[in-house]
């Protein structure tokens, strides 16, 4: 498979995952986010993002978004290891928005003209060379379509539609389409809304120029477009750090999702993802759906029943 030219991967690492924790405390025997706990094979969830990455975006161009809390995990996840991504730390969680946004601003500051390909750490997949295949091909799309923020919709299943779906519009080329809305489910909402007949489930797997993203932060949440943006006066000098402090430190948390895509639908466009096997590991129960996919199962899976384990 061929690279991306001009891409870059954003791997979002900082969050705590918090339903899967006695999960995970009950396979390693201590308390950690399960994208660093090798959930679903020998390698952490975070490793098996980055593998899958690799064939289309060169670690070199790999940005793992974390926060200060977690650089111990980091530090172990690539002891060792030759040629790790650049990690860009955090001082604090400011909600995903942040999260993307400023290693958006960061690859802009070096690289105004880049695609940025945001992706969780902590998602299962099987067909990861289809999976890849397609992110290219909405790279591609965005030649046409240069201030559209593509998001890879997965087709319906059991449990995914608890945490998002996308709601299809009019058909654009190539099989994209607009997004006539996207729907994110409210911090402690009881239950989603059913799913539009023809409605995706979010991957929150998104495809974009840095610029769009750039531009949406600036009308979406102008505090903090502005706060991220006065990082970049000092980028690359030994101000840098106090400067990102001092955003940090001012910044209203924000949702991507919720707060900035869902609000703006006519700047998004949807790449429906076909022949592959995607779920959001967001409970136990979904981590027993994904064991259930898998041909060998990891060895702690036979005493622990995760569908057993209360979120």
């Amino acid at each position: 498979m061929g690279g991306a030219r001009g891409a870059w991967a954003i791997v979002l690492s900082g969050g705590e995952g918090r339903p899967l924790r006695p999960l995970v405390q009950r396979i390693l025997g201590q308390d950690r986010p399960p994208q660093y706990a090798p959930l679903l094979g020998p390698r952490s969830l975070l490793r098996q993002t980055l593998e899958r990455l690799a064939p289309v975006i060169s670690t070199e161009r790999t940005v793992v978004v974390t926060v200060r809390s977690h650089t111990a995990y980091i530090a172990e996840e690539f002891q060792g290891c030759a040629a790790p991504p650049y990690v860009l730390v955090q001082p604090e969680d400011r909600g995903t928005a942040a999260g993307a946004l400023y290693p958006a601003h960061w690859i802009g500051w070096r690289d105004p003209e880049a695609i940025a390909v945001i992706v969780p750490s902590d998602h299962f997949v099987i067909g990861d060379a289809t999976l890849m295949a397609q992110v290219l091909d909405a790279i591609r799309v965005l030649d046409r379509h240069p201030w559209r923020i593509v998001l890879l919709g997965a087709p319906a299943t059991a449990r995914e539609g608890e945490d998002g779906w996308i709601e299809p519009g009019a058909a654009l080329d190539g099989g994209l389409t607009t997004v006539r809305r996207l729907w994110t489910r409210p911090p402690d909402a009881p239950a989603a809304p059913v799913l539009a007949a023809d409605g995706r489930f979010n991957t929150a797997i998104v495809v974009a120029r840095v610029a769009a993203l750039i531009r949406l932060g600036e009308i979406a949440r102008p505090e903090l477009h502005a706060r991220l943006a006065c990082i970049g006066r000092f980028a690359d000098s030994d101000d840098e750090p106090a400067a990102v402090h001092q955003a940090y430190a001012l910044m209203t948390p924000a949702r991507l999702f919720g707060d900035l895509l869902a609000r703006h639908p006519e700047q998004l466009a949807m790449w429906p993802l076909e022949r592959v096997i995607w779920s959001g590991l967001g409970s136990p129960e979904r981590v027993a759906d994904a064991l259930a996919g898998l041909r060998g199962r990891p060895g702690w899976a036979p005493p622990v029943d995760p569908s057993a384990i209360a979120v």
